[in-house]
């Protein structure tokens, strides 16, 4: 299996080495050269198998040879025997035919630790067998930093540098990303919004002769593996719920793409999937982009879902590069026109954009309301996310089983849960002195140059 760019003038790469490197030369994301096809039979056989078993056999034909089956299960097990639940993404139902898929059972109380627990493992078996160390940077609106954290801290290979808008995270999110004590875990709070963070990794991995003297590895979204990770619990929920007999729709609640992008990637393997709805929050440049075919960047405002506060949605690269049937050429064009502003999309690929995905968002008082109208009527307690995605869900509930992604526990934003249904969620038992801890954190400007000499010093480079 080998790997190319959105941009179409990089290097093409094994699975091991697009995991290494992250963000393609060309500033493209890497995606397979071909998309790997599960059968009918193939799809049925995973009903009722532990996740550990589906995650090996819907990941595998993308690994290729870079891992053995051995190392690769090996991995898997590893990766998710933390979790707080037997069955990893358990599914609850809310109502007739809508189902919420809780995927906050991980360590860090969040769907991006199904990713990075994985990568961590991945990373540990490739790095170990090169006798290389690498210097992990990663931009955050929340739930990344910590489970990138969580997954690298005290690894002897890797020195890990998360980068976060200052003030704009929850308490518990930014406490997840200072308390760690590991010499390797390094927590920036920048000025600035999340698009900012990214856009300060993105530079530094345009700058090649950092990039090659510090080793980059980058573990935002952007990296393939963490994408072809969320790609399991799509066929684990549908096949609970009798794909691949009938058809199952999902409402991912989404800011940066990756997680639904994920679920187009299951669908494009096989799984019948019939829509994927995006729910975005006030910021809602995505929807935007669904319904009116530009793509136009806005003020980025502060909202009580601060993981979806975001204006430059990386992943959505991925979804033009098929939307504009493989043309790197074109891809790389609309990238361009992005940083002056924003870009309109073509007919024929807005057609095809339309064909896979719906989209709606949820301003705060409905998210809020969701969140009370939930507890009240099923006794089920939502983070803001969620609730996203539960009320845009409702809005686009059909004949197909709808599945609404929980992608991050109620009690990593206690303020707004409380607000809304006058009950303040508690953390897990191995969490209950986070407030406890002292916190460790640098505080950085907006300034490249000062972000590469930290990240020199700290390597002691």
């Amino acid at each position: 299996m080998k790997y190319i760019s959105t941009r179409g003038n990089a290097p093409v790469l094994s699975f091991e080495d697009a995991m290494l490197t992250g963000l393609a030369r060309d500033g493209g994301l890497y995606l397979p050269e071909t998309i790997p096809q599960l059968s009918h039979a193939d799809i049925a056989a995973m009903a009722g198998l532990p996740y550990e078993e589906i995650a090996f056999r819907v990941m595998q034909p993308f690994v290729g040879d870079s891992f053995s089956e051995a190392e690769l299960m090996d991995a898997i097990t590893a990766a998710y025997s933390g979790f707080g639940h037997a069955a990893r993404a358990p599914l609850v139902q809310l109502g007739p035919n809508h189902h919420l898929l809780e995927l906050f059972h991980g360590p860090t109380l969040a769907f991006k630790d199904f990713a990075m627990q994985l990568i961590g493992q991945l990373f540990q078996k490739a790095l170990g067998r090169r006798g290389e160390q690498v210097t992990i940077v990663g931009a955050t609106s929340g739930d990344t930093g910590s489970a990138a954290i969580e997954a690298f801290r005290g690894l002897d290979a890797a020195n890990v540098f998360i980068l976060f808008p200052n003030g704009r995270v929850s308490d518990v999110q930014r406490r997840q990303m200072t308390t760690p004590t590991e010499s390797n875990v390094h927590a920036i709070a920048m000025e600035g919004t999340f698009d900012t963070c990214q856009a300060m990794l993105k530079d530094m991995f345009n700058d090649f002769e950092f990039r090659d003297g510090v080793k980059l590895a980058g573990v935002n979204s952007i990296n393939w593996a963490r994408v072809l990770a969320q790609v399991v619990y799509y066929f684990s929920s549908a096949t609970s719920l009798g794909a691949p007999h009938r058809k199952v729709s999902f409402t991912v609640p989404t800011g940066n793409f990756g997680d639904i992008f994920a679920g187009y990637i299951a669908k494009r393997m096989g799984l019948p999937i019939d829509r994927l709805v995006i729910a975005t929050n006030r910021n809602d440049i995505l929807h935007r982009a669904i319904s009116t075919g530009r793509y136009d960047m806005d003020t980025v405002f502060p909202t009580i879902t601060p993981s979806m506060d975001i204006q430059v949605s990386s992943n959505f690269e991925r979804a033009l590069f098929y939307a504009y049937d493989r043309d790197g050429g074109a891809v790389a064009q609309l990238m361009g026109e992005m940083k002056q502003g924003g870009f309109g999309i073509s007919q024929g690929a807005l057609g095809v954009l339309r064909s896979h995905f719906d989209s709606g968002c949820s301003a705060e008082e409905a998210t809020s309301a969701t969140m009370k109208t939930m507890f009240e009527t099923t006794g089920e307690v939502l983070c803001p996310h969620s609730a996203v995605g539960v009320k845009v869900a409702l809005d686009h509930l059909g004949g197909s089983p709808m599945i609404t992604l929980a992608t991050a526990h109620p009690a990593k934003f206690p303020d707004a849960v409380e607000a809304a249904m006058g009950v303040r969620p508690v953390l897990p038992r191995w969490l209950v002195d986070l407030f406890d801890l002292p916190e460790r954190l640098t505080e950085m400007p907006n300034d490249l140059q000062h972000m590469k000499s930290l990240i020199r010093e700290r390597i002691a480079l």
